[in-house]
């Protein structure tokens, strides 16, 4: 069969047209912007890519045209194919009708840490000797790629760990993309109000989660954190399945971390061993539980789960180290929404008592660019000693508000800047070795990472602002 899918550079498409591709299928597709890493690894992968969405590209006449939730109405593709009445479905049902039947699905929702939870949880699945498929909004470093499809390895069905996203599935879906995986394990990581271009209030994405639990059989297990309102509320209107809960009084708890970030994992009151890695804050403690709790549900034993999240590398752009320059450290981190900036702050602050931690923050998404979570921010940026907040004035990530007004009750240590270039002048010149610098965003940002890295080389050593 040969596919065209549309908007093939996002992250889930791409992966999706690697799935794709490793089941056989001739996977063509396009996109507003060809660029790597994604373009690189597509190619990579004998994958023909077409920059932008001209109608003449129905001329290449796939057997279907896959299409991402990039395209909307208007799109010159769209219309063509809508014209000439061509096969047409969305990515997730593309995925749930042709891939997915078949697996034990484990999907990983949640307003926060899904992408950090699958990538934990396919390292232990592949650590187990289980072969996991996945497909993950990021890319794990374990691995080096976003999604794998695999044979699986062992006795039962072949597990596929999915992230498992609430955001809506295609112009002519507007149901969750999580209702499509049919999962036989869930995590519900947790819950609170986000995107605000699509969901009019929390209660709009308790439904969607309450649709997703309807979909999971009587012999699947949820795992969901205590102390969470919203996610108690989505399980009282109806759970069908075994539920296994982590964090304080729950099945699963984590023991305190301490200064090289290690912690003890309890299930039970037993202790199941000691995670020793290098990722730190109470979310990622959390996010590990609950991928051990998932992991349970196939046969992996709870203390190699944990041995292997001691050899878990991480996942690219959070908190990613970018460069060291003359002391001045700098990471890459995807937080966008308040609570992603305040936990990813509050854990490095934890390891760094003494030092000072300068955040960088490109209100990019949707929900922060309405301004819907403006007035949470100073909130969100409590730990960090410099805050540089960019909102750029015109084009596609135009704020509809002023960041330096938002952040006004942070006082002189925080300032809103709309010129790139004079901001990074300014984080260079404020650095001082031993700095930590967090750049912040859900989108490329520029290259500011590597601009600022630039900048902190060409000042003279040691220059940084006492």
């Amino acid at each position: 069969m040969h596919l065209h899918i549309l908007g093939i550079c996002g992250t889930f498409m791409g992966g999706l047209a690697l799935i794709a591709r490793a089941a056989g299928h001739r996977v063509t597709g396009c996109d507003a912007g060809v660029y790597p890493p994604m373009s690189t690894q597509l190619m990579e992968q004998g994958i023909e890519l077409i920059e932008g969405f001209d109608a003449g590209q129905t001329a290449l006449a796939p057997d279907l045209f896959v299409v991402g939730n990039v395209v909307s109405r208007g799109n010159p593709l769209m219309e063509a194919i809508l014209n000439e009445g061509l096969p047409y479905t969305s990515g997730p049902q593309w995925l749930g009708e042709h891939v997915l039947p078949g697996h034990h699905v484990l999907a990983v929702a949640g307003t926060h840490g899904k992408t950090t939870t699958t990538s934990m949880l396919a390292w232990i699945l592949e650590s187990a000797g289980l072969q996991p498929s996945f497909l993950v909004g990021g890319v794990p470093q374990d691995f080096g790629v976003s999604a794998r499809l695999s044979p699986g390895r062992g006795t039962g069905r072949p597990v596929f760990a999915i992230e498992a996203d609430e955001y809506d599935t295609a112009f002519f879906d507007k149901r969750s993309k999580f209702v499509h995986y049919r999962p036989r394990t869930a995590i519900l990581n947790n819950l609170e109000y986000d995107h605000a271009d699509i969901f009019p209030d929390l209660a709009a994405i308790e439904t969607q989660f309450h649709h997703l639990v309807r979909t999971i059989p009587g012999q699947g297990r949820i795992v969901a954190p205590t102390r969470t309102p919203a996610i108690d509320r989505v399980l009282a209107r109806g759970c069908w399945s075994e539920t296994v809960t982590f964090g304080a009084e729950g099945d699963w708890q984590a023991g305190p971390e301490d200064a090289s970030g290690a912690f003890e994992v309890i299930h039970r009151g037993t202790s199941a061993g000691r995670v020793a890695w290098t990722l730190s804050g109470e979310h990622n403690r959390m996010n590990a539980l609950a991928a051990i709790a998932a992991a349970e549900h196939v046969g992996v034993v709870p203390a190699d789960a944990v041995a292997a999240l001691s050899r878990f590398a991480g996942v690219k752009r959070r908190m990613e180290l970018r460069g060291t320059v003359d002391g001045v450290r700098v990471y890459d981190d995807f937080a966008h929404h308040p609570t992603a900036i305040a936990t990813t702050l509050a854990g490095l602050r934890a390891r760094v008592p003494g030092e000072r931690i300068l955040a960088v923050l490109e209100p990019r998404s949707n929900t922060m660019k309405l301004g819907a979570m403006k007035a949470q921010l100073p909130g969100s940026l409590q730990d960090a000693d410099l805050v540089f907040c960019f909102g750029a004035q015109d084009g596609k990530h135009a704020l509809g508000w002023d960041p330096a007004e938002a952040l006004a009750p942070l006082g002189a240590r925080a300032s809103g800047w709309s010129d790139l270039s004079a901001m990074i002048a300014a984080i260079a010149a404020a650095a001082r070795p031993g700095d930590h610098v967090v750049v912040m965003s859900n989108g490329g940002f520029g290259g500011v990472h590597d601009k600022l890295l630039r900048a902190l080389r060409e000042r003279a050593p040691g220059t940084g602002s006492a």
